[in-house]
């Protein structure tokens, strides 16, 4: 049997589709916590709609949602001047839509389970809002964040359609292994 070598475009590839994978969940982490808090919590009229709009990437197929992104961003598309299509940039702003609902349903449901005694207890003893989220909420939603950090990377990492239809396939700029 013959070891499998990679050639260094193929080392070029799998680099730039873990720095995708990485600023995509850092990104999403940051974007999706006050939507998942706000989703969790919060009580609103178009909750449901939200809800339905952030599962939306799980039923489109990814060509499709790719196809869409690539007329919004596109030459004659209302955000045509960002010139994101086929570039980096657009490849995470691309990941980052379709990896959404792996992210903040995690999230979402860690904060929905998380028991309401200890933030009470915090704010009882005076403790703002900041205060409250880094030293109770995270240290008890930390599961919910971990899985959804593992899965919004590995979601990103195994993206094709939405990949293909934005970034294209060009060596050194969007030619991620996927």
């Amino acid at each position: 049997m013959s070891a499998v070598w990679l050639s260094g475009a193929d080392w070029q590839a799998l680099w730039l589709s873990i720095q995708l994978a990485g600023i995509t969940v850092v990104l999403l982490l940051l974007v999706t916590t006050p939507l998942a808090w706000w989703l969790a919590f919060g009580r609103s009229r178009i909750k449901f709609i939200i809800e339905a709009m952030v599962a939306l990437p799980l039923v489109l197929p990814p060509t499709v949602l790719g196809f869409y992104l690539l007329l919004l961003l596109g030459r004659d598309g209302p955000l045509a001047g960002l010139d994101w299509a086929f570039s980096f940039q657009g490849l995470v702003l691309a990941s980052m839509i379709y990896s959404l609902p792996f992210v903040v349903q995690p999230i979402q449901n860690s904060l929905s389970q998380m028991p309401k005694a200890p933030l009470e207890a915090a704010a009882t003893l005076g403790a703002g809002f900041w205060d409250r989220f880094f030293t109770v909420v995270l240290p008890l939603c930390k599961p919910g964040f971990i899985t959804a950090a593992v899965l919004g990377f590995a979601h990103t990492l195994g993206e094709f359609g939405v990949v293909l239809m934005i970034g294209g396939n060009l060596p050194g700029e969007t030619k991620v292994a996927s």
